[in-house]
């Protein structure tokens, strides 16, 4: 293990990527999940060779950090030992209750692997780029809407069929139409290699629709029909239908991305949950319950994963799975024991209520943990979430970034705390990265009265029945900017 991976790659765990808190490895399971002992003893590999830090990402990978070159082969042998499969290549990926949800339109299982065999066969994992990705979404409790892919087959609860796009997320993704099983992997197989022909940093975002229907032609794969599609079912005799118009949504700007919350589901009770939360408990084809946990902006300590795996083994969970959104999951118990289980995880410091404030904000390690740091950022985000809850209603997203990195939250957010100076200082940007020159001219030395001085602006100015994000998007990016300031 001897060659990085460059900033932007992906840190697998043959290729850690140098970050300023050492080296960061990603491992990304074969099977989904791990077995508690699996996890207790990564968890004690992390003590041992990094910086005793484990995090969930919010794709669902698990994430080792502060390696040095020696620690980091020292933990792809534990990994070996410890008998993990860890994927490799082109990631395909499929919803953490993949299966095994009672909910799930279809099993994407099959499907996912038919894919993976023939990215194999076909070689593409060495002639796309390493962000290059496949999502099958069997449209379950916890769906994939939030992880962009290249490609994405979502299963239809109208039809036998899957919805196929490109480039992006559940709402941001261009659709294609609808394809049968059968010919579903041929698809996207074309896909990626129409991908791979534009050369190895290209994206599906790159790609046009006349190129694909050429290519597909090409092939032998029934063109997608320009007629549209019946609800009861695909085109006859085409493997494609189109979607009709104005049927998918597209991307909107940040603040207009409003998914309010519902209220934090009531204990014991399956249906009073957010559709979507992985931070909630969900019926399971077998009879049984997942309890499905969060980790405070996708980070804990080791030694308090490896309590609660323990505590899990004793209540009969024989498997733990990562999930998008920076959650564990807990599959295989009673309802009895999922609420033993989340009592015990809400002791040791995890997320237990789908309304918890912490999981409207991104925030990476900062200082003094990262060498990048300018600001403490973890302990900004914590007096934020304790002081300003309401401000933080799940409508938007709140990045808190130690530098102008932004590796927390590559993407725009609704608000963005940058670092500037190590004396605390920090600049504000609206709907932007880390990167925005905005924040250079908004510095204040003191974030958390600036943050508390936007909230006490949404409290006195939200409509009845507005999320603080459409509030703000009201108010201007002026009004929001001079309270942070000035108040």
């Amino acid at each position: 293990m001897n060659a990085f991976a460059r900033r932007g790659a992906c840190p697998a765990l043959s290729t850690p990527m140098q970050t300023g808190d050492g080296l960061l490895a990603r491992l990304n399971t074969v099977a989904g999940g791990l077995s508690p002992k699996a996890l207790i003893g990564l968890c004690e590999s992390a003590l041992r060779h990094g910086n005793s830090i484990v995090e969930v990402t919010a794709r669902g990978s698990i994430q080792i950090r502060g390696l040095t070159p020696q620690s980091a082969q020292a933990l792809a042998r534990d990994v070996d030992a410890l008998e993990i499969d860890v994927r490799i290549g082109v990631p395909v990926e499929t919803g953490p209750l993949a299966g095994i949800d009672a909910e799930e339109i279809a099993d994407p299982r099959p499907l996912a692997n038919e894919i993976r065999a023939a990215i194999e066969k076909a070689g593409l994992s060495a002639r796309v780029g390493p962000k290059v990705s496949v999502v099958v979404d069997g449209s379950g409790r916890v769906p994939m809407d939030r992880i962009s892919a290249d490609v994405r087959l979502t299963a239809c609860s109208d039809m036998p069929a899957w919805q196929l796009a490109i480039g992006g997320t559940a709402a941001s993704a261009r659709p294609l139409g609808f394809i049968d099983e059968a010919h579903a992997c041929a698809a996207t197989i074309l896909i990626l290699e129409a991908i791979a022909t534009l050369g190895h940093e290209a994206r599906a975002r790159d790609l046009d629709a006349q190129h694909i229907a050429e290519r597909m032609f090409l092939s032998g794969l029934p063109a997608i029909s320009p007629t549209g599609r019946e609800k009861s079912g695909l085109n006859a005799g085409s493997a494609f239908a189109a979607p009709e118009t104005g049927e998918s949504a597209f991307q909107t700007p940040v603040f207009s991305l409003v998914e309010e919350m519902a209220g934090g589901p009531e204990r014991g009770n399956l249906q009073a949950r957010p559709k979507g939360t992985p931070i909630a408990t969900f019926p399971l084809v077998d009879g049984r319950c997942a309890l499905g946990i969060g980790l405070p902006f996708g980070s804990m300590p080791a030694e308090n994963i490896i309590a609660l795996a323990q505590g899990a083994i004793a209540l009969g969970a024989a498997e733990i799975r990562p999930a998008p959104s920076r959650a564990l999951l807990f599959p295989g118990m009673n309802l009895d024991a999922c609420e033993t289980l989340r009592d015990a995880a809400t002791s040791l410091g995890f997320i237990t209520e789908a309304h918890d404030p912490r999981l409207s904000i991104a925030s990476c390690p900062g200082a003094p943990a990262c060498a990048s740091g300018r600001i403490a950022t973890r302990a900004l985000a914590e007096r934020i979430a304790a002081h300003d809850a309401d401000l933080l209603d799940g409508s938007f997203t709140l990045h808190v970034s130690g530098c102008a990195k932004g590796c927390a939250h590559p993407a725009p957010a609704g608000l963005t705390l940058i670092g500037h100076d190590h004396d605390g200082g920090a600049g504000i940007a609206l709907d932007a990265t880390a990167r925005s020159p905005e924040a250079a001219v908004t510095v204040i030395s003191d974030a958390q009265a600036g943050m508390e001085r936007i909230a006490a602006l949404a409290r006195r100015n939200r409509r009845s029945g507005e999320t603080v994000a459409a509030c703000l998007a009201r108010l201007g990016a002026g009004a929001v900017t001079n309270a942070f300031v000035q108040g």
